[in-house]
């Protein structure tokens, strides 16, 4: 289980200067007008008549207050002054019939602007979102292979995507508090301009409070990035069907059940201690707001006391003073809010400014619709991040029409070398080429129209059946009957409730799953759909059981007459009708040539041929011949115990002992010939 300092995210750290230096109030003053902008600019893309309706609306609706208090000027005059009160009052009503007449404006101002609101934020979602996820899906694949490229995801989808909508609600409430507290600032300054400074006073400590509970938190959130998404992936794990089956199989509850009490109990401490230090600085904010409005109060007493403001006055600017605290109040928490939302929104902008800046450019030439020669010159790739090369001065020529096979161990490179040729990375070093064109001059999307992939990992999509196969592209009935034909899929598809509709996720209502090897056809037959000029097969039959894997075999190769197919598999029977072959060994192209070819060469691919020919063929000299199954105790180890396994020889016919070989088993005696351990296998 992770300890305390494994769930502290030190990602973050490298964001220390930016926050003690850009984002304290002074920095962020600076920098909220520009986030105010973006803000703006795109509720202006999302709709420029809701935009424009609602700030007009607030900002009216604010300057007509001032209009009001100066109006109760007036209406406290009439009234205060001397003679009967009927007479007063019908003195006092037309203008107390002015002040009704703003507040019934002010109100259907409030209505519109509100309704105005309310059409402009889920188009502003809308937007957001489209541009978040238009930059995932077309961003360099080795974007994902970036350190922190997920980090920055997550923080722009957890909190960054959602606060665009926030932060247009808080703009505006913005221009609404700044126009209504101008408005009361404005009748204050003609009342008596003695009192804009007091009111001043009792604003820093509410500003002061607001910033610095805003930093806490962000610091907080930081904090918690990776704790919370262990704790969400945790959960995942926990309610989710593919993982249920090994959870109760390893009795895995109590181990996942304290996992998450670790992960929850870390979280809860960090944010208690949050909650305290919050607490202590708000009352600070509040007792020095306090103090500073008791003394505007004060002033205005003596100012009345003294005779430099009449009763009248005193009364009006009583009425400026709640009405400006009040709406300084409220201007304070919405910029504190918006100070807190731009910090995160500022993860949203980075991240999609950075996405963006990784999309690949569009190639001065058009994608050939077919090639003759597809050529990788001494390439050379690393993943980011990575310690050593995955692919090192590797060259291969492919040539139109040919079946050509990758072969070698795992970690070889062969699925490396596949996408750098699919146009999915860029190599290091080193040119691809169609024909001669480099592939960095050629439009990639439409190079990827021209080649089909199979992928080893290969996405279960929560679509529909037939969905699954078409991926997006028109639907064309005779390339999906062929495709689903060749791979096997056609019968999986008539036998689903709804057939070609019906979604392949039991999340949905009437959707069903289907087995692995099942899956692997749906793959297949997505990769025949686009009927591409090259089809690259990466592992197409690992969850195929072996008179599938051969029938299938058999369509592919039918199915890729005068195409060209590169082949990745393990399963070296699958590629002895391959009209070439390259073996790969730790990144770097070890020998090449055609099945008889390499195995007469008895180097790496003859080694592993012939050691999964082994491996079927019942009459291997040296090896005892397996029981007979029956009643009776189960039949012993291959070897017995105490008896050494025999040794075999290397490539140039030396005998050395297998692997972590015993003692004993180095001095076995040994076959006198590489035949003797690895008979030749049998060809039909």
């Amino acid at each position: 289980m992770p300890g305390p300092d494994e769930l502290v995210d030190r990602a973050w750290e490298v964001h220390d200067a930016d926050l003690a230096a850009g984002r304290r109030f002074r920095g962020m003053t600076r920098r909220l007008p520009s986030l105010m902008c973006q803000v703006g600019k795109l509720a202006w893309q999302a709709s420029h008549l809701d935009c424009a309706v609602t700030v007009s609306c607030d900002l009216a609706g604010g300057l007509l207050s001032a209009f009001g208090l100066l109006a109760t000027t007036r209406v406290l005059a009439a009234l205060l002054d001397s003679g009967p009160t009927p007479a007063r009052v019908r003195a006092a009503l037309p203008t107390l019939l002015f002040v009704l007449a703003v507040v019934v404006v002010q109100m259907a101002l409030n209505l519109t602007a509100g309704w105005t609101e309310n059409r402009l934020l889920p188009e502003v979602t809308r937007i957001t979102e489209r541009r978040l996820f238009a930059a995932t899906t077309r961003v360099d694949l080795a974007a994902f292979d970036t350190p922190g490229f997920y980090d920055s995801l997550q923080r722009a989808r957890d909190r960054g995507l959602s606060e665009a909508t926030r932060g247009v609600d808080l703009t505006v409430s913005i221009l609404t508090g700044v126009a209504r507290l101008a408005a009361s600032l404005s009748v204050l300054l003609v009342l008596s301009p003695v009192l804009l400074p007091l009111l001043a006073v009792a604003a820093v400590p509410d500003a002061w409070a607001a910033v610095r509970i805003a930093k806490m938190r962000y610091l907080t959130s930081y904090e918690l990035a990776v704790s919370r998404r262990r704790k969400w992936i945790l959960a995942d794990l926990m309610a989710d069907r593919r993982a249920a089956a090994e959870v109760r199989s390893f009795n895995m509850h109590g181990f996942l059940l304290r996992t998450y009490d670790t992960l929850a109990g870390y979280e809860r401490g960090v944010r208690l201690a949050l909650a305290r230090r919050q607490s202590l600085v708000t009352l600070a904010g509040e007792v020095a707001a306090g103090i500073g409005l008791g003394l505007v109060y004060l002033a205005l007493g003596i100012m009345l006391g003294a005779g430099w403001i009449a009763l009248p006055v005193a009364g009006t600017a009583a009425l400026a003073i709640r009405s400006a605290v009040s709406s300084l109040s409220r201007l304070l928490v919405s910029v504190n809010q918006c100070y807190e939302s731009s910090l995160y929104f500022s993860d949203y902008l980075d991240f999609c400014a950075d996405a963006e800046r990784s999309i690949p450019g569009q190639g001065s030439l058009a994608a050939p619709r077919s090639f003759r020669t597809i050529s990788a010159s001494h390439v050379t790739f690393a993943y980011p991040g990575a310690s050593r090369n995955a692919l090192t001065d590797v060259s291969i020529d492919i040539h139109q029409g040919e079946v050509v096979a990758l072969v070698g161990e795992n970690g070889s490179g062969k699925t490396t070398l596949a996408k750098l040729l699919a146009g999915l990375y860029e190599p290091s070093r080193g040119v691809i080429r169609w024909d001669g064109e480099p592939l960095v001059d050629v439009d990639r999307e439409e190079l990827r129209e021209r080649i089909a992939v199979i992928m080893q990992d290969y996405t279960r999509w929560p679509m529909t059946a037939l969905e699954n196969i078409t991926m997006g592209s028109v639907r064309d009935e005779r390339l999906l009957a062929m495709a689903t034909a060749a791979a096997g899929a056609d019968r999986i598809i008539e036998a689903l409730p709804e057939g070609g509709d019906t979604h392949l996720d039991r999340r949905f209502r009437g959707g069903t799953d289907l087995s692995g090897g099942q899956w692997q056809r749906v793959a297949i037959a997505r990769g025949f759909y686009r009927n591409a000029a090259l089809l690259i097969c990466d592992e197409p039959t690992s969850a195929l059981d072996a008179r599938s894997e051969h029938a299938l075999f058999e369509r592919v190769r039918a199915h890729a007459e005068g195409r060209t197919v590169l082949l990745i598999t393990h399963r070296l029977a699958s590629v002895r009708q391959a009209d070439y072959i390259y073996v790969l060994d730790h990144g770097r192209v070890v020998e090449q040539g055609s099945h008889e070819r390499l195995m007469a060469s008895a180097g790496l691919y003859a080694d592993l041929y012939t050691l999964q020919a082994s491996a079927y063929d019942q009459g291997v000299t040296g090896l005892p011949a397996a029981p007979a199954r029956g009643p009776g105790p189960a039949p012993g180890p291959r070897f017995p115990i105490g008896r050494p396994a025999p040794r075999r020889p290397d490539r140039a016919g030396r005998c050395r002992p297998r692997r972590r070989a015993t003692p004993a088993a180095a001095r076995a005696p040994c076959p006198r010939s590489r035949s003797a351990w690895w008979p030749a296998p049998s060809r039909r």
